[in-house]
């Protein structure tokens, strides 16, 4: 199932949260060699972590982090603007209708469908949040995901080449883009609407700790 769950929420799920930060460090660090701090427990964190953001994290039936993504307004610091920022022209983006969503990770055991169900969360908070965009910065290997998905990003710049090819893209609302990524990933729209609303409720208000 996926969870929504904003930083100050994780130690309700101290093994879902443990596993999610270790997978980090094994995806972005063992794997893909990012320069990327590890901590002593084997957790890879970064300063945006401090800022309480929503992550969204698929957990598997025995109760392991399968995958997972972490969302911040970018109307305060976000990685797209402070580290990518050249990427896009030196343009910021900012406004309270567009998220930022970084550290897409997937754990080795990950299922085929979960890539797919943690962009499906990214159109519930699209819709949940009325939301226009979702930005995001992505390696080259995302692209053929996305685009088995069913949900690929405007790129706005990029920079390197091969595998290492670093991109800022957004991608726009569309309930048309919700409902195949939706049936690409065997979830039912009705099942992911009820896990957001089990989440946030009906109402369309957020806890974090900077936003506009």
């Amino acid at each position: 199932m996926l969870r929504y769950l904003f930083a100050d929420e994780l130690h309700k799920f101290p093994d879902l949260a443990e596993g999610m930060f270790q997978d980090r460090a094994d995806q972005f660090k063992t794997r893909l060699g990012w320069d990327v701090h590890v901590n002593e427990k084997g957790e890879e964190r970064d300063q945006y972590d401090d800022l309480n953001p929503l992550y969204v994290i698929w957990e598997e039936e025995d109760g392991r982090h399968g995958g997972s993504m972490r969302i911040l307004p970018t109307t305060g610091p976000v990685m797209t603007n402070e580290v990518f920022g050249h990427l896009t022209g030196g343009r910021p983006i900012n406004s309270p209708l567009i998220w930022e969503v970084t550290r897409f990770c997937l754990s080795r055991t990950a299922g085929p469908h979960t890539a797919g169900a943690i962009m499906l969360s990214g159109g519930e908070v699209m819709e949940g949040f009325g939301l226009t965009h979702i930005a995001g910065v992505f390696d080259a290997r995302m692209i053929r995901i996305y685009r088995l998905i069913g949900s690929s990003p405007e790129v706005l710049g990029a920079e390197g080449s091969g595998r290492d090819r670093i991109s800022v893209g957004l991608w726009p609302y569309s309930a048309a883009d919700c409902n195949r990524v939706a049936e690409r990933a065997g979830i039912p729209r009705e099942l992911s609407r009820l896990w957001f609303k089990t989440a946030f409720g009906t109402g369309r208000q957020h806890r974090f700790a900077l936003s506009a």
